[in-house]
């Protein structure tokens, strides 16, 4: 009888089934999530969700009990200095598992994703929405202040708008002028006029000259 004889063999060795379980981890934390079949991921929650407890313990002694099970110096610092705060005051759950629809082809294995439950692209947002409504807030303040200046404006535009009309009304008595350009343009036109006598002035000359011829013969 198997009794008292928890977890899965998976048909191999213990150490085969140890280097397995040591490169899914490694491959899970790296990526945040990988693809295999049901009865591994189950098995894999288990050691990453006590991978991820000592990094929240975060000590000389949980950082070589990671570094046995990883057996990466760079993942282990990874695990504590970038993974293990993310879930800081959790007490559970640090990993899902969904189920696939299409089994694995060939030997039509059950197939699921397993994750992380707080994953990196998910954190960054949430740091950012925290530091927006400071901004706003500061946006709101300032408008304020610009608030007394607008209404002084209104003022000087009353003002110019009283004295653009007056300057408007002097061209209205430029009407006089025209006048003067139509007696101008009259005037112009009766000069030539009296010029053209003064053409004719030279041939009444003329005839006092066949007077005097007359008188000399």
């Amino acid at each position: 009888m198997r009794h008292r004889k928890s977890g899965r063999k998976l048909n191999r060795s213990n150490t085969h089934r140890a280097a397995m379980f040591k490169n899914m981890a490694r491959a899970l934390l790296t990526y945040e999530q990988i693809r295999t079949t049901e009865p591994k991921a189950k098995e894999l929650r288990r050691i990453v969700d006590k991978l991820i407890t000592l990094a929240l313990r975060n000590d000389l002694h949980t950082r070589r009990q990671a570094y046995k099970v990883l057996g990466s110096h760079q993942m282990v610092q990874r695990l504590f200095d970038e993974i293990g705060p993310r879930f800081e005051g959790g007490t559970g759950g640090y990993t899902r598992i969904i189920k696939l629809a299409q089994p694995r082809k060939g030997d039509c294995a059950p197939m699921v994703i397993i994750e992380l439950t707080k994953k990196a692209a998910e954190a960054a947002p949430a740091e950012k929405v925290e530091e927006k409504p400071e901004v706003k807030a500061e946006a709101k303040k300032a408008p304020a202040k610009k608030a007394a200046p607008k209404k002084a404006a209104p003022k000087k535009k009353a003002a110019d708008a009283e004295e653009k009309p007056a300057k408007k009304a002097a061209p209205k008595k430029k009407a006089a002028p025209k006048k003067k350009a139509a007696d101008t343009a009259e005037k112009a036109e009766k000069k030539p006029a009296k010029k053209a006598p003064a053409k004719k002035a030279a041939p009444k000359k003329a005839a006092p000259k066949k007077a005097a011829s007359k008188d000399d013969k």
